[in-house]
């Protein structure tokens, strides 16, 4: 089939990567003028993560890629550790570099998929056999089938299932990425500052400085960093430890981002001859999933579409049942109280969990079984 993707970070590929497999006639759109090179590292966690990573082909490289574990030294005012989250429990069995996994990704498909750079879908008429679509500099074409992967304000969701706000909810946090981390293989030290409702983490393979705070919703332009810098800056106003220095470093670092916590919550992925991968479709930020949830989704929507021998209406039903069931953690967490607990008791207690070694472990056994908490059926050899 002629099938269009949107989006080129993770999700996007990862599906070019398991539908070129099958021979399916892939396009791949994004945004972006080229590759986004950095950025956070991402991990994969447990037996089904695992097993997705070999069936794709990039098992061996992602470990010979993979970055080194942060520990996060979470510090009081005056610098002194009052308690430390492991790089266990922040980075899962690998860590990689988004970057580094986009462009394992993106070399592995390149040769047999065509990439689209600078441009996007404006417009989605469905058809009893195809879709037409409208793209803002590109001429017009038809597809087969669409697939949105586009992250968790995703365009292909707004045009096809209808407005954001009907499917993504604000979680009562925002957090900004500020700078590129220098990655490694070598473990790696972080240190984290709360206060209530905000936390400053500077430092290891995550990102050079990360900002958490809570907040009402803002409506601010993803467009206009001028205004998110000082959305930044206002927020963090008055805080103690290093933050205004750190501040200070912030407002000369060209690399930002900043947007809200959102929960992506809808009864289905697909609707017609459109189907969401990754964020688009089961999103909820900084929750600790989301890269796994991306690639396990795009190994089975191909597989589903193969299994079915094409029949999108029987393969997308499978797709929305298996990854309704498997993508129900992120319906149930937010990483903005964990993150940035609201008050001192709060933030006392998030410190003491990491201190006191039972419930540790338990909370490790639990997001074990969330990540292989789905039974991946035996799809045909590509």
């Amino acid at each position: 089939m002629k099938i269009l993707i949107s989006g080129a970070s993770i999700a996007g590929p990862a599906l070019a990567l398991s539908l070129g497999r099958y021979g399916h006639d892939v396009t791949v759109v994004e945004l972006a003028a080229g590759l986004r090179p950095g950025g956070q590292a991402v991990d994969f966690k447990g037996a089904v993560h695992d097993r997705v990573l070999r069936e794709l082909g990039i098992r061996d490289e992602v470990y010979a890629r993979q970055t080194g574990k942060t520990d996060l030294e979470i510090v009081d005012a005056r610098g002194r550790k009052k308690a430390v989250i492991p790089g266990e429990f922040i980075g899962g069995d690998v860590e990689i570099a988004r970057g580094d996994l986009a462009a394992i990704l993106y070399e592995r498909t390149k040769d047999t998929t065509r990439y689209i750079f600078d441009d996007r879908i404006t417009e989605l008429a469905q058809r009893d056999d195809r879709v037409d679509v409208v793209f803002a500099r590109s001429a017009a074409e038809s597809f087969d089938l669409i697939v949105g992967a586009d992250g968790i304000h995703s365009a292909v969701r707004r045009l096809a299932f209808g407005p954001e706000v009907e499917f993504v909810e604000f979680l009562g946090y925002y957090y900004a990425v500020v700078g590129a981390s220098e990655h490694s293989d070598q473990r790696a030290h972080g240190i984290g500052y709360n206060e209530p409702g905000r936390l400053v983490w500077t430092g290891g393979q995550k990102a050079a400085q990360l900002y958490v705070f809570a907040s009402s919703e803002r409506g601010h332009d993803r467009d206009d960093e001028v205004k998110q810098r000082e959305l930044l800056r206002h927020n963090f106003a008055g805080a103690g430890w290093r933050v205004p220095e750190l501040l200070e470093q912030m407002s000369a670092t060209p690399e930002f981002y900043l947007d809200s916590f959102g929960r992506v919550t809808m009864d289905g992925y697909t609707r017609g001859r459109v189907a969401l991968v990754g964020d688009s479709a089961y999103g909820n930020t900084l929750g600790g999933f989301g890269t796994g949830l991306a690639i396990v989704g795009a190994y089975v929507l191909a597989g589903e579409l193969a299994r079915a021998d094409g029949d999108h209406r029987v393969a997308f039903a499978c797709y929305d049942d298996l990854m309704r069931r498997y993508s129900k953690v992120i319906r149930k967490a937010s990483a903005g109280p964990f993150l940035a607990p609201a008050s001192k008791a709060r933030i006392t207690l998030r410190n003491w969990t990491f201190k006191a070694s039972p419930l540790f472990l338990l909370m490790m056994k639990l997001t074990d079984r969330f990540a292989t908490d789905i039974e991946l059926p035996p799809y045909p050899s590509a």
